[in-house]
């Protein structure tokens, strides 16, 4: 296991976007072994040109570990709230708190930028996803009608194959 301690925290360069799928796909593993989740570990992950796309909008974060990147923060602003597409890993660098440091990274850029509210999708019950999300201060958009928009991204996920129950939108405001 590699020590997240010396992974420093930049702005996502576009020559980053190669690494980003690997390093999500090596995370997603950690799903492999769960009843109900093992098709996660097969999902395919965000495009190295989707993320050199979101990249350049200047929301993406990288730790990196000299040359290698440990873990990544992809976001997409959307009106008046940065969206979070996708936060990994890589499982030589995972439980050190680099998922933590990228997402508080996250949340002063946007608090920086303007923006209101981060928001994301996730699943419910998993340890790293939902009450991760919670104890860092995200809430759940229990009310579909009152955001449409995460609405609309948990329908896609349930057409896409996810159980709709075991997905959730969450919300931080901030400010």
């Amino acid at each position: 296991m590699a020590s997240a301690s010396g992974a420093a925290l930049r702005l996502a360069k576009p020559q980053d976007a190669q690494a980003l799928p690997a390093i999500e796909e090596a995370a997603g593993q950690m799903f492999a072994g769960m009843a109900g989740y093992t098709a996660v570990a097969a999902n395919k992950p965000i495009s190295a040109p989707r993320h050199r796309a979101l990249i350049a909008k200047r929301h993406c974060l990288v730790a990196a570990d000299g040359q290698r990147i440990a873990g990544f923060i992809t976001c997409e602003p959307v009106r008046h709230e940065l969206h979070i597409w996708e936060l990994s890993v890589h499982p030589d660098y995972q439980r050190q708190g680099l998922g933590e440091r990228l997402l508080r990274g996250v949340m002063i850029d946007a608090g920086n930028q303007g923006f209101s509210a981060l928001t994301l999708t996730t699943f419910r019950d998993i340890p790293w996803n939902a009450p991760f999300y919670t104890r860092l201060g995200f809430v759940e958009v229990e009310d579909a009608e009152s955001h449409p928009r995460l609405a609309d991204l948990l329908d896609k996920e349930a057409k896409a194959g996810s159980a709709y129950d075991s997905r959730i939108a969450m919300i931080r405001f901030l400010g």
